[in-house]
């Protein structure tokens, strides 16, 4: 099979190189899929940069999450056959011609789905569900604050709390990105370039759940903007990771500090998750109030430009790629 391969360099076009390699062959529990579809995430540049290894026994190819078709099936998997059409949460993997999971974090596509647009779902939508709805404990009639609310993660907190029955309010940068957050859903959409965020969010009544992407920068106005019991939850951290918190104050508004990443949890957890995702979110899929926009499409060879375009931060949504 085809497969993108990092071989060292600081910028995409420098590390990212096709190469071949066997076929991959599944062990027990496991089941390959023929990639028709990988999508592209933040944690990927991460990898290629050298921040961000895979977990033990997790493939070093780059690539989080597929869709396709079940082409081979390991020992004791009973609930798929081979030409299913699935998409998959992956430790890594994605970006080949195929890839082999564990067969409980796979999901099938709704009815209606392309590859492409199945493929934009499986790592976006579990860090969503992981983080807003478990760890932040969004409610119907809550308010979800999400900063970098036109990212892939953004965009997909967007259309599932609006699915929840939860008011958002959207941050990003620019005009036109705070315009494609509202049409997403947003109830209020601010742009951090010229509006007075701290202020608006403060009109709109503060916020129950915070989904924080930004980390530093925004740590001042987090703690403002939080009712009190509110959750703050944070999942990356752009602009530094390293920020200084007065104690009392979380402990005066009675917040909760959280964060997680995904990609290091146990096979069995990502297992309980994928089923809480397929029993929650997949009906929101089906119906078609989650689906979040493909800004771009590349083909596999073209994965340094893909990545680039990421890295560039001009885009609405997600990016995919198509072995």
């Amino acid at each position: 099979m085809r497969l993108i391969q990092i071989e060292g360099g600081s910028g995409p076009a420098e590390a990212l190189k096709i190469a071949e390699q066997a076929d991959p062959t599944p062990g027990p529990g496991e089941v390959v899929i023929q990639v028709r579809a990988a999508g592209i995430n933040r944690p990927d540049l991460l990898q290629r940069r050298g921040g961000y290894p895979p977990p033990p026994g997790a493939s070093p190819i780059l690539g989080l999450e597929v869709a396709g078709e079940i082409a081979a099936l390991g020992e004791g998997v009973s609930q798929w056959r081979r030409g299913d059409r699935v998409c998959a949460l992956l430790g890594g993997g994605g970006y080949a011609e195929q890839a082999v999971v564990d067969a409980r974090h796979v999901l099938p596509i709704p009815e209606g789905l392309s590859f492409v647009q199945a493929a934009a779902l499986p790592e976006t939508v579990s860090t969503v569900f992981a983080n807003v709805f478990e760890a932040g404990g969004l409610k119907a009639g809550q308010t979800l604050l999400i900063h970098g609310a036109t990212s892939g993660i953004g965009v997909t907190a967007i259309q599932m709390a609006k699915a929840a029955g939860a008011a958002v309010i959207a941050t990003s940068r620019g005009a036109d990105k705070a315009k494609a957050a509202q049409a997403l859903g947003a109830d209020v959409s601010l742009d951090a370039r010229s509006d007075d965020l701290a202020a608006a969010i403060a009109e709109a009544g503060g916020v129950d759940v915070l989904l924080d992407m930004v980390g530093r920068d925004y740590a001042e106005l987090n703690l403002k903007a939080l009712k009190p019991g509110g959750r703050w939850v944070v999942i990356a951290s752009l602009s530094g990771s390293v920020v200084e918190i007065d104690l009392m104050r979380i402990m005066l508004k009675r917040l909760v500090l959280t964060g997680s990443t995904l990609r290091s949890r146990s096979a069995d957890e990502k297992a309980r998750l994928t089923a809480a995702v397929k029993a929650t979110v997949w009906p929101w899929v089906a119906s078609g109030a989650v689906r979040p926009p493909v800004q771009a499409v590349y083909p596999l060879d073209k994965a340094a430009e893909a990545h680039g375009a990421l890295e560039a931060g001009d885009h609405i949504g997600k990016f995919v790629l198509t072995p």
